[in-house]
């Protein structure tokens, strides 16, 4: 080191001195009074703002989620054990965020962005509150289009639209997740990412829901966020709006992005405890009197955005417990009249073995046909009313008396309507063999096959439409529309398969 590296070195640092202002310093410090069951009751913080930020003494994070005159009620983010009466909490002067950007996809991480899946820290873009406006009405544009969930039962009846928020509604363990993870496997090969948030769920399920992301291949597109059973209530009630925040990145850049809220009763139930905790005034069965908006201006994020705002598009699938189908219920009757329609799950045609079990008659999609794809759509024109119509006939019948042949074919029709629907789960199927499955139920071309012989028809229609009708494949897949000479190619491909198939179980019958 040379002579004149000190004098360089001193120099700077009597500049740094220089700029730094001195004088008396004021901070407010306040103390712990009261702590358990995950929230703290908090005094001396008087200028401390709602939900802003608080550090405790050990490290520690909460937030402030109740504001009186002499305290504040404090929702931990961490270990309530480290925290104890007498502790000093100071502001921060900020609010609760999460790390954003794709670094995130792939991973599974906490509501905070931490990550929990042992592949190292998360290298993020950004990092954004977890509670942020809505778009204006202005900055939004009209939902027009589709989100392919690979389930019949929904993509031929019940719509989805890239920026509508549609509850998946039912029993406890009817297959309400089932059907939101099958959507989420079915966007792999698309352009819209998935964030699945797990709020108050059981370590065993949120693993069966990860494994079977990463077993249908749809894993690197999807972003994991977990708030279990096991996490603090505050991580609970933050999981919902830090997934909002990450999903927003990529309908900000002009992307799409689908958000699937597992569920949002518990988190209600979460909203619940935190409220009589921090001695807010109860309502309607306990819950405080802000639950409904608390779950509005959650979901009235999900969006599709106008051109001029990049177009993306944030669509939500919310899911809610009912008990016993009970959606006369509050927190059910909240959510139906916030989203945009709702799947309706039903206990009984699930233990009957029909899956995935959508209750036709009190499942509708708000935004209709408007953003079902063009081919699904001409092909299954009056898919809902036969079938309905199917549903009571066969109540009807099930006390006697002589059917004449119209009534007999129409309920041959809708058991080979019923047939269709039933779908395995994780195996979602794409637009083409949809299209396919409507087109040869509705023109009549599956009431020759006796129903056992359904599943094998299913099972090799991929097949023998991409050999014999490529060219509708190709127009469907790529575009979602098809000619009349697509419909001619696809109907002659599905005829000639399902005379095989007629062929084939003919032999076998006759075969000693």
């Amino acid at each position: 080191m040379t002579d004149a590296a000190p004098k360089v070195w001193l120099k700077e640092a009597r500049a740094r001195l220089a700029r730094v202002k001195l004088g008396a310093h004021a901070e407010e410090v306040g103390r712990v009074e009261e702590v358990g069951d995950g929230v703290a009751l908090v005094s001396g913080l008087r200028h401390v703002r709602l939900d802003e930020l608080l550090r405790f003494e050990k490290g520690q994070f909460g937030f402030a989620q109740m504001l009186d005159d002499d305290r504040v009620g404090c929702v931990l983010l961490d270990d309530v054990d480290g925290v104890e009466a007498g502790d000093s909490v100071r502001g921060t002067g900020d609010v609760v965020r999460v790390p954003t950007g794709k670094g995130l996809l792939g991973r599974v991480v906490d509501p905070l962005g931490r990550p929990l899946d042992g592949k190292g820290p998360i290298a993020s873009d950004s990092s954004q509150p977890i509670e942020r406006p809505a778009p204006a009405i202005i900055d939004r544009d009209l939902v027009s289009e589709p989100v392919q969930t690979g389930l019949v039962a929904i993509d031929a009846l019940f719509a989805l639209g890239r920026g509508q928020r549609e509850l998946i509604i039912g029993d406890r363990a009817i297959g309400k997740t089932t059907i939101a993870i099958d959507t989420i496997i079915n966007q792999k090969a698309s352009d819209i990412v998935s964030v699945y948030v797990a709020v108050g769920q059981k370590s065993s399920s949120v693993r069966r829901a990860i494994d079977a992301i990463r077993a249908g291949g749809a894993l690197e597109r999807c972003i994991i966020v977990v708030a279990s059973a096991a996490s603090s209530p505050g991580l609970q009630w933050i999981a919902p709006f830090a997934a909002m925040t990450i999903a927003e990145y990529f309908r900000d850049s002009g992307g799409h992005a689908l958000v699937v809220l597992d569920d949002l009763t518990k988190h209600a139930a979460t909203h619940r405890e935190i409220a009589l905790l921090t001695r807010q005034s109860p309502g309607r069965e306990a819950y405080p009197g802000d639950v409904f908006y608390v779950h509005a201006r959650l979901l009235e994020r999900a969006s599709k955005l106008s051109k001029e705002k990049g177009g993306g598009s944030l669509t939500a699938l919310p899911i809610a417990e009912t008990d016993a189908g009970n959606l006369s219920s509050y927190i059910p009757t909240n959510l139906i009249s916030i989203t945009d329609g709702q799947i309706v799950l039903d206990a009984k045609l699930f233990y009957q073995g029909q899956k995935p079990a959508v209750d036709v008659g009190t499942s509708v999609s708000r935004v209709g046909g408007k953003t079902m794809a063009h081919a699904l759509r001409d092909a299954a024109q009056t898919l809902r009313l036969d079938y309905a119509q199917f549903l009571e006939l066969e109540a009807f019948t099930r006390f006697g008396g002589m059917l004449d042949t119209r009534v007999l074919q129409q309920l041959t029709r809708g058991a080979r309507i019923r047939a269709i629907l039933d779908q395995t789960q994780h195996a979602p199927l794409r637009l083409a063999n949809q299209v396919a499955l409507v087109m040869a139920v509705q023109t009549g071309l599956l009431d020759a096959l006796p129903l056992k012989a359904i599943p094998d028809f299913r099972k090799g229609l991929g097949e023998a439409i991409d050999r014999d009708a490529a060219g509708a494949v190709h127009m469907i897949e790529d575009k979602g529309t098809l000619d009349d000479a697509g419909k001619a190619a696809l109907r002659t491909a599905l005829d000639d398969y399902a005379k095989s198939l007629t062929s084939a179980d003919a032999a076998k019958t006759l075969a000693p």
